[in-house]
């Protein structure tokens, strides 16, 4: 019997470098979220996001040109195009 081999495991990082110019949503700690094209990640997960609009609630409160976010507060990353 041969055994099958493990499967492969995803990095968080290196999937959000991939994601790199898709729109995604970023839900922060305080339950704000931020909705925009992923520009940049670093190994700190701080995100860059551009023509980016923020929502609170589901109630939309500000578009800005760019975002930066600090990755400790951040609670997930959804990439749009993958739903």
């Amino acid at each position: 019997m041969n055994p099958q081999p493990p499967p492969q495991t995803k990095r968080p990082l290196s999937t959000l470098q991939k994601a790199t110019n898709k729109q995604v949503s970023v839900r922060l700690k305080n339950e704000i979220e931020y909705r925009g094209k992923l520009s940049n990640v670093d190994p700190y997960m701080n995100v860059i996001l551009v023509d980016a609009e923020e929502t609170e609630n589901g109630a939309k409160v500000a578009n800005y040109g760019k975002v930066v976010i600090r990755g400790n507060n951040v609670l997930y990353v959804k990439i749009e195009d993958r739903l």
